[in-house]
């Protein structure tokens, strides 16, 4: 079976997450704000560092639940930070709760984080025709477009590559490449 590039062979946490949600359209705002905050994670890491961890995150900041973590006090991020099952970088942990508001923000003023983002490409996935790695973009101009908003409503950790990388999980566009069995699936 022919996978994207990126997903390596003896890597059965990357196998899954490709063949079973990587490019598929996400339209709940639970899981697209929880991506949003696990690409954020990523920042100079690898995604199987942070695929690994996921569990812990969900666990660690309920289960991505916005309206909870806007809750979040110096007391609870302080035990953010002693969580040995998440990366514990203070600006990342203090921009998921930083997030989470701007998150709720969005929501009160386009009835959801769905119709928010999917607003950006008219609700439609953008499928790109790439045959191999090396001609996926880092970043796009609709990428770079989203990250100005995102960062002018008061999000962090949002910069247009990993709001590209962010497009590309939750099905904004379909970056399988061509040769790739999930491309047509997707």
């Amino acid at each position: 079976m022919k996978r994207c590039a990126w997903c390596p062979e003896n890597v059965p946490e990357y196998q899954s997450y490709h063949d079973e949600e990587w490019g598929v359209p996400v339209h709940d705002d639970r899981h697209l704000f929880e991506m949003l905050c696990l690409e954020g994670m990523q920042a100079g890491l690898t995604w199987l560092s942070i695929l690994r961890r996921r569990e812990n995150y969900r666990l660690a900041f309920d289960n991505f639940d916005a309206e909870k973590i806007v809750t979040y006090g110096e007391e609870k991020i302080a035990e953010l930070l002693n969580n040995p099952g998440i990366i514990r970088n203070r600006l990342k942990v203090r921009a998921i709760v930083k997030n989470a508001r701007a998150c709720l923000d969005i929501r009160e003023e386009f009835g959801s984080l769905d119709a928010y983002l999917w607003g950006f490409t008219e609700g439609k996935p953008r499928v790109n025709r790439f045959s191999s790695l090396k001609e996926i973009p880092a970043e796009t101009a609709l990428s770079q477009a989203i990250s100005k908003d995102l960062k002018k409503r008061g999000m962090s950790f949002v910069g247009p590559v990993i709001i590209y990388a962010f497009m590309q999980a939750v099905g904004m566009v379909n970056d399988h490449e061509t040769g790739c069995f999930r491309y047509g699936e997707v």
